[in-house]
Order: structure tokens, then C-alpha cells, then sequence
């Protein structure tokens, strides 16, 4: 890092001989200049009674949702599992014999 004086050596950084003279003290602090002081933003008007946008009703509650049949539900998921599991079975027997054939392709 350079000093500000331009001189590139380290005295610059150095700490002051304690015999030198003191430094001067500083001098009084500036008189504020002679103007208006800033008061702030001027003062707003307050809005008209009716700003506000009108109210609604209030709406009714919510109505209650029907019953659920568990038993049904249980039903179906089981249906859908099975489902599932069939397209799964399918596919990975396709897979398997695309791979066998492949394989046997490359091997004979």
C-alpha cells in the first residue's frame, strides 16, 4: 500500500516522536450558516370521510362437506394398486425381453 505523501518508504506509518511538539489544538468549531432551518415536509390535509372503499356483508359459513365412505375409499385405492402394479409387471416383462433379445443379438 502506498503512503499519500508519495514517499515509498514507511515513515508515513510511523508513530510520532513523543519529544516533538504537541499538535496544535483544533480550532473552534464553525458558526451554522445564517439561513432558515429545514422545518420538514409541509404538513398533508387529511383524506375525506368517505376514502374508504364500502363494506360487504359478511359472507355465511362455510357449509359442511358430505361424509366419507372409508370402507369405499380403501376399495378403490386397492383397485388402483393393483392397477399399478399390473402396467409395472407388463412393462418390465417387455423390458426384460427387449434386453434378452438384444443380448442374444450381439452374442450370436
Amino acid at each position: 500500500m502506498s503512503s499519500p505523501t508519495g514517499v515509498p518508504d514507511d515513515a508515513y506509518w510511523q508513530r510520532p516522536d513523543p519529544a516533538a511538539a504537541s499538535p496544535a489544538p483544533p480550532g473552534p468549531a464553525p458558526e451554522p450558516a445564517a439561513g432558515p432551518d429545514y422545518q420538514g415536509p409541509p404538513r398533508t390535509s387529511p383524506p375525506p370521510p368517505s376514502w374508504r372503499p364500502p363494506t360487504i356483508a359478511q359472507p355465511p359459513a362455510p357449509r359442511t362437506l358430505p361424509a366419507q365412505d372409508m370402507d369405499a375409499l380403501d376399495d378403490a385405492e386397492g383397485s388402483a394398486r393393483t392397477v399399478t402394479y399390473g402396467i409395472g409387471l407388463v412393462a418390465g416383462a417387455i423390458a426384460v425381453i427387449l434386453m434378452c433379445l438384444l443380448c442374444a443379438r450381439a452374442i450370436f
